[in-house]
């Protein structure tokens, strides 16, 4: 497993009955988690200390309680924690619908992960090329950034578009070279094709289900292996790294493993991994699954 385990400002505390207890900066919080199917004793003093609690409803969807808890604050990441204070981003978290607060915080292990290669091609004067699909509020495409690299952010929700850009100025990247797009993202991808464009890394955080800018009905299992085909296609002749992400339960590392093979790797020379990705608890020590990744790193 890849455990997300470089943070200062986020911690799980806990975790049981179907929730888990976080620590978002000064504040606590208390969210739904599916993968909670224990139910362990609440020792820790902090289940008593909630600023605030996303309560699910039985028939769907669910509702924040609050209790001093600030419409929005920030927290920070450290890329490169042992180097001199490269990469520090910061994120800007509001709690909004569906229990979320604008950041999945075990995807920095990727971000972690990917730093250091985009940073030494940078480096080398070559400028790597990153294409985020379904980017959501920016965790990766501000990383990327903070490397070096040339972004293409894609999401087809101006709203995440606009939280990822107010992500990128925090972080002290407004002027990095980031293009901003609300788009479809297979339709993006096809027409980066028929554009000649491409791209030294691909990363991509698909959505189980999801609606495009104009409606288009996205559903993973049926578009996914599709989407990874026309996607290389985009890759450059020397690429960097490929990235996928999945919450979806049938999607395990195996699969991914499988789908990056066959649809992505092919005649190109590289190495395949994939695993679970997962979260330290702090108060027992034990690592909270939250989903899987897939990567191929380039020769």
């Amino acid at each position: 497993m890849w455990i997300a385990d470089g943070w200062k400002d986020y911690e799980v505390l806990d975790s049981s009955e179907g929730e888990k207890l976080e620590r978002w900066g000064r504040y606590i919080l208390l969210r739904p988690d599916p993968q909670v199917i224990w139910n362990t004793e609440k020792r820790i003093p902090e289940w008593k200390k909630l600023n605030g609690h996303y309560h699910r409803s039985k028939s769907g969807g669910g509702q924040w309680e609050f209790r001093d808890l600030p419409k929005e604050w920030t927290i920070q990441y450290t890329l490169d924690p042992k180097g001199k204070g490269e990469g520090e981003l910061t994120f800007h978290l509001k709690p909004f619908a569906f229990k979320h607060t604008g950041l999945f915080p075990e995807q920095a292990v990727n971000w972690s992960w990917f730093y250091p290669m985009l940073k030494k091609r940078a480096d080398s004067g070559r400028k790597p090329r990153v294409l985020n699909l379904f980017a959501y509020t920016g965790g990766a495409t501000v990383a990327a950034a903070a490397a070096g690299a040339e972004v293409t952010h894609v999401d087809a929700s101006k709203g995440m578009v606009t939280w990822a850009k107010e992500n990128a100025v925090s972080s002290g990247l407004g002027d990095a070279p980031i293009r901003w797009l609300v788009d479809d993202c297979m339709k993006f991808v096809e027409r980066e094709i028929r554009r000649g464009k491409t791209y030294d890394a691909i990363i991509m955080d698909p959505p189980s289900y999801g609606r495009g800018p104009k409606g288009e009905l996205w559903k993973l299992e049926d578009l996914v292996f599709q989407l990874l085909q026309r996607s290389s296609e985009l890759l450059s002749e020397h690429p960097v790294f490929f990235l996928i992400n999945s919450y979806t339960t049938g999607l395990q590392p195996a699969v991914l493993s499988y789908m990056l093979h066959t649809a992505v790797l092919k005649e190109r020379k590289g190495r395949v991994e994939a695993e679970e990705i997962g979260l330290p608890v702090s108060s027992n020590g034990l690592v909270l699954p939250c989903g899987a990744s897939g990567r191929i790193v380039f020769d």
